[in-house]
């Protein structure tokens, strides 16, 4: 029996290749939700569920530290993307080696919210990210890559977007 695997011990945050380690207090990766339509055709007796492609993709930081930097990246025009990367250390309770897992993400920062500041209290930004780009590798292994804009979406390494690209010819 295996108890206690793969916890998350720690994380290290590069936001436009600027590491950010000691000053990021939180980062949600995007979660991965399928669009699902119900469809009920002439001969079925009930709706079934049809897969209609994914929903928006997006992330929140969190950050402790007053920067410059991010908060010049807000507004960046058109074709604009930063790029985010997030390392982890993934720790078993029978074994102290960690465990690599790298998220890489590409978007816009759609908004900056600072928290209230107040006098004795740490005072935050978080930042709210719109993804065209996702990919989630554990233990050296790519689990998810994910690229909107090239229609690409690989899961544990099938393509489940090649035959639509295929078929559309592009």
């Amino acid at each position: 029996m295996s108890a206690a695997d793969n916890i998350l011990k720690n994380f290290a945050l590069f936001v436009d290749g600027r590491g950010y380690a000691g000053n990021a207090d939180e980062i949600q990766p995007p979660n991965l939700t399928l669009h699902i339509e119900d469809y009920r055709g002439g001969g079925l007796d009930s709706s079934v569920p049809i897969e209609m492609g994914q929903e928006k993709m997006e992330t929140t930081i969190t950050l402790s530290k007053f920067d410059a930097n991010i908060l010049g990246l807000w507004g960046v025009g058109p074709g604009s993307t930063v790029p985010i990367v997030a390392r982890g250390a993934l720790e078993s309770l029978v074994s102290a080696n960690a465990t690599p897992v790298v998220v890489r993400m590409v978007g816009r920062i759609r908004s900056i919210e600072p928290s209230a500041w107040q006098a004795g209290q740490k005072a935050t930004w978080k930042i709210v990210m719109d993804l065209t780009a996702y990919t989630y590798t554990q233990a050296g292994q790519t689990i998810h890559d994910i690229d909107v804009l090239n229609m690409k979406r690989i899961v544990n390494g099938v393509d489940r977007l090649a035959s639509q690209r295929n078929a559309l010819g592009i």
